[in-house]
């Protein structure tokens, strides 16, 4: 189907909001038609079956965060299963701007709510895909790109024509609709989606999505169906298959139990599962030096291709919300305890195909600069 009959009366997204984005006006999404990212560049910090091992030069053991296999709650020996690569090469990640699901407690809410990223045209799209390959990425890692879907899978073709030959990774917060997640049937190798819910009023309360279980396990059995066996290259890279991650939130053990609960009874060693521990508060996140996040201020005037970058987009810092105001659990961050509490469970379910983090994952230095990095040419 044609996008800009899709993006007339947008129903893209679960919110099915009807927005005219093709004439600019703005969905549920917070972004028109045209395609926002706001920075693509290798990423070291995903599941180590995604982007290999960590680029460790420039972080210290204290805060780097450590995605392990659950197999008997240890980091296992190296083996294809385990991702455990000892290159630096990164998944290629592109960030878009723009969310249809607005959690409130989103760690880039920058780029979430619109505000920051660079509109760039299908043909620069792709271009960024072979720059990523070039650059010598394990993949191409697609974050939140749901609201995007029909322009990212021309580029994907365009690509695909031009020499991609790595595997794509649909990185996204799991509310997407059947009938989007279609058109990428054949373009997608490997589901990244979130699993945040099950309880409906915590859906509604914390993302303004009561429908969001619903909604995730359609999206997610649609995902299985097209990728339904786990595939691993000769480094331990997945290639093909699905992987839900879980972000556990403070106070929320029970909530996450079920989740993980869901989740190993529906797909058992079909899916492979990521428990997070990783959540920062906002206020902690966006307020401090470290996690300071500037918009694309580059003048594109002096690059090459100014076509493919038509906007300047800045940044203007988000004003300081007080998040104990929404749920007093959200302002501090996941215990030692309730995160042992869940990896225990899960290993009471026998859960071995999964992941789990170590160390100071919750920090503000992984959240990456949103500052338009490989987004125009000739930078």
């Amino acid at each position: 189907m044609d996008r800009k009959v899709i993006t007339k009366s947008c129903t893209l997204c679960p919110r099915a909001c009807g927005a005219n984005r093709e004439e600019g006006q703005k969905g549920r999404c917070h972004v028109d038609a045209q395609i926002r990212v706001a920075r693509a560049a290798l990423h070291f910090w995903e599941e180590p079956c995604i982007s290999g091992s960590e680029d460790t030069s420039h972080i210290t053991e204290e805060s780097m965060p450590s995605l392990c296999l659950m197999a008997g709650r240890a980091v296992c020996e190296k083996s294809p299963r385990e991702g455990c690569t000892n290159g630096k090469r990164g998944s290629g990640a592109v960030f878009f701007s723009g969310c249809p699901l607005g959690c409130v407690f989103c760690q880039n809410r920058a780029i979430s709510r619109g505000e920051a990223g660079t509109v760039i045209s299908v043909e620069r799209l792709a271009d960024i895909f072979l720059e990523l390959q070039g650059q010598g990425a394990y993949n191409i890692n697609l974050v939140t790109a749901g609201h995007y879907a029909p322009q990212v899978c021309e580029a994907l073709r365009l690509a695909k024509q031009n020499g991609l030959i790595l595997p794509v990774v649909w990185n996204s917060s799991g509310y997407e609709t059947v009938e989007t997640l279609r058109l990428l049937e054949g373009l997608v190798n490997v589901y990244l989606p979130d699993f945040k819910y099950l309880d409906p009023q915590l859906a509604r309360r914390y993302s303004h999505a009561e429908d969001y279980p619903k909604v995730a396990k359609r999206a997610l059995c649609e995902m299985v169906r097209q990728q339904p066996v786990p595939r691993f290259d000769e480094e331990g890279m997945m290639t093909a298959g699905v992987l839900v991650r879980h972000l556990l939130l403070p106070g929320h053990v029970r909530e996450a139990k079920q989740v993980v609960s869901y989740l190993w009874e529906t797909y058992g060693n079909q899916i492979y599962i990521s428990l997070m521990n990783q959540y920062t508060p906002p206020g902690q996140s966006f307020h401090s030096e470290n996690a300071a996040v500037t918009g694309y201020v580059k003048d594109t005037a002096s690059l090459e291709n100014v076509d493919y970058c038509r906007k300047k987009v800045t940044l203007e810092r988000s004003s300081a919300w007080d998040i104990s105001e929404i749920d007093p659990l959200l302002a501090r961050r996941v215990t030692k305890r309730e995160y042992e509490r869940l990896l225990d469970y899960a290993a009471q379910l026998g859960i071995e195909q999964g992941f789990y983090q170590e160390g100071g994952t919750a920090a503000e230095s992984f959240i990456p600069a949103f500052d338009g990095t490989g987004v125009c040419s000739g930078q």
